[in-house]
């Protein structure tokens, strides 16, 4: 698949087969989420892969939070708590910035929202479906302290990943000159 056909067609898709996805093809999505530019070649980017009852963990954590937060009804904490099965392979995807005196967080964050970007592109490539889900959980301390990072670390999203029940609705985007401003 060419790189600007798979950007274009690639969507968000969270609707998928309750199959496991081969731990080999996870493993060159990670491997893709690695190549992704990265000042000072600090490679600030920690996978945590999900799979099995692995996914139940994060129900559970996600159920904490929200409980913390006030939640009561059970019905819905039930629902929260089943999360993470709504897909088969789930990689958390987080930032640990560099201690490099150099490196800049920004930076560092960017370099993982393109590592992040490259694994949705291969997961695509490989036939997957993928969805990058956040939200307020994502980044409670709960969340940190449950995947070890340290206090500057955080928890960037969750790739939810399998193969589709059907296929993906057609990408509409705006045209980008309206906001390019060519500067000769």
């Amino acid at each position: 698949m060419d790189v600007l056909e798979a950007i274009k067609t690639r969507r968000s898709f969270g609707l998928v087969k309750d199959e496991a996805v081969p731990e080999a093809d996870i493993e060159r999505i990670l491997e893709a989420g690695t190549w992704a530019p990265n000042h000072h070649r600090t490679e600030p980017w920690r996978f945590f892969v999900m799979t099995g009852e692995g996914r139940k963990q994060l129900g559970d954590v996600l159920l904490k939070i929200t409980r913390n937060n006030g939640e009561t009804d059970s019905k819905k904490l039930e629902k929260v708590q089943e999360k993470p099965f709504r897909a088969p392979a789930i990689i958390a995807v987080a930032v640990e910035p560099s201690d490099n005196p150099k490196a800049i967080d920004v930076e560092e964050y960017g370099a993982v929202y393109a590592c992040i970007q490259n694994m949705l592109l291969a997961a695509h490539s490989l036939g997957l479906a993928g969805v990058w889900r956040t939200g307020k959980p994502t980044y409670d301390p709960l969340m940190k302290q449950f995947f070890g990072l340290s206090e500057k670390g955080e928890v960037l999203g969750f790739l939810y990943l399998g193969y589709p029940l059907a296929s993906p609705p057609e990408g509409k985007r705006k045209p980008f000159m309206p906001v390019t401003k060519w500067i000769k």
